[in-house]
C-alpha cells in the first residue's frame, strides 16, 4: 500500500494538540494507512509525551522523504518557536497562538508544494491567536487567506453521514436571512462538485428545511416556498440529483441511513448538533474548495484538561484516517 504523507500541525502548544498528536502517532491504524508528518516544536512534544506516559523517538526532518515512518517514531519538522520555560500549559497565551499559526503556515506550504497529500489539523484557540497578533477567527479563514481561496466549503462527516453548511459563524437571524434562492443554488452546485471530487459517484444531495416541517407549504414560514423550492428546481433541471427541502427533524436520520450521500444544512448549529449527537469524537470537519484536502478534529484546545494526559485522540486518529482515505481521490 502506498501510504500518503499527511501533514499535521501540532496546534496550540498550551492546549491538548501536542497530546493528541503523540497519542495518534502510537496508533497502529494511523501507521498502517499513512505517513504522518508533524509540524511543531520538539520540547513541547517531549513534554506531551510525559503527560501521556508515551515513549516515542522524535526524528527531526527537513523534508518529508527523510522520515522513518514506522510505529514508535514521530517525524517532526521542528520550527523551534516555543520557549518551554515560558509556556504555561492550560492558559491562553499570545506565544502559543502565534506558534500555532506558524505550524499551519508551514503545513500549508508543504501541501501547496505537493510534499504532503493532505493535512489533518489540530485545535487552535481564537483568544490565543488574537493575543499573538494573528487576526483570524479560525482555521477556515486562515486557510482561505493563505491559499487565496474563496469561501471554502465546510463538510462534516461522522460514519456515513456527510453534512455541508450554507453558513458558518454568523448570528442565527443573519443565517436565516442568508437562505436565498441564489445562495442556495450556488451551494447545491458546490456541494455536488465537492462530492464528485471526493470520489462519490452520481451524488445524491438532500437539502434540510429551515422552518418546522419545512414550513408546511407556508403555514409556518414561506422561505421553503419562495427561496428554497426554486433553487432546488433549478438544480434538478440541470441534472443534479437533489431533493428537498426535507424537514430538519428527519433529514439527518435518513442521511445516516444512506438514503442520500450528503445533507446541506442551512446554518451552523443545525448540522453541528445532528452530527455530534451521532458521535461527538468521530465528527470530522473536511474543508473543500481548497487546493488540497484538509480534515480536522472538531473540538477545541480543552485548556481545562491540557497537561493531564486525559485528552482523547479518537478525533485526531479519525481525521488522519479520512485524510488518508480521501487523498487519493482528491489528488487523482
Amino acid at each position: 500500500m502506498n501510504r500518503p504523507y499527511i501533514g499535521i500541525p501540532m496546534g496550540d502548544p498550551a492546549g491538548i494538540g501536542p497530546e493528541i498528536v503523540v497519542k495518534s502517532i502510537v496508533d497502529e491504524t494511523v501507521n498502517e494507512i499513512s505517513r504522518p508528518v508533524i509540524v511543531g516544536e520538539k520540547n513541547t512534544l517531549k513534554q506531551a509525551m510525559k503527560f501521556c506516559n508515551i515513549d516515542l523517538e522524535i526524528n527531526i526532518i527537513e523534508n518529508v522523504e527523510e522520515g522513518n515512518y514506522k510505529i514508535g517514531v514521530l517525524n517532526l519538522i521542528d520550527l523551534k518557536n516555543v520557549d518551554i520555560d515560558e509556556l504555561k500549559v492550560g492558559t491562553v497565551q499570545g506565544i502559543a497562538g502565534r506558534a500555532a499559526f506558524e505550524y499551519i503556515e508551514k503545513v500549508v506550504e508543504l501541501a501547496l508544494d505537493k510534499k504532503v497529500a493532505a493535512i489533518a489539523t489540530t485545535p487552535i484557540n481564537k483568544e490565543s491567536l488574537k493575543q499573538g497578533g494573528v487576526n483570524y477567527i479560525g482555521h477556515t479563514e486562515i486557510l482561505e487567506d493563505l491559499t487565496n481561496s474563496h469561501d471554502p466549503l465546510t463538510m462534516f462527516q461522522v460514519y456515513d453521514l456527510r453534512v455541508f453548511f450554507l453558513s458558518r459563524h454568523v448570528p442565527l437571524k443573519e443565517a436565516c436571512d442568508m437562505v436565498t434562492e441564489e445562495r442556495l443554488y450556488d451551494y447545491i452546485k458546490r456541494c455536488v462538485d465537492s462530492l464528485n471530487i471526493l470520489g462519490v459517484e452520481n451524488p445524491k444531495l438532500a437539502v434540510a428545511g429551515l422552518n418546522p416541517h419545512s414550513g408546511e407549504h407556508g403555514l409556518f414560514g414561506d422561505t421553503e416556498v419562495k427561496e428554497m423550492g426554486p433553487a432546488i428546481k433549478r438544480a434538478q433541471q440541470e441534472g443534479m440529483d437533489v431533493l428537498g427541502p426535507v424537514p430538519a427533524d428527519s433529514v439527518f436520520h435518513f442521511g445516516l441511513k444512506k438514503s442520500y450521500d450528503a445533507v446541506l444544512s442551512l446554518y451552523h448549529d443545525q448540522g453541528h448538533i445532528a452530527t455530534k449527537m451521532v458521535d461527538f469524537e468521530r465528527t470530522i470537519s473536511i474543508t473543500n474548495n481548497l487546493p488540497f484536502l484538509r480534515t480536522s478534529v472538531d473540538h477545541g484546545t480543552a485548556l481545562d484538561i491540557a497537561g493531564t494526559g486525559k485528552a482523547s485522540s479518537v478525533s485526531m486518529v479519525e481525521a488522519i484516517r479520512l485524510a488518508a482515505e480521501y487523498a487519493p481521490k482528491f489528488n487523482r
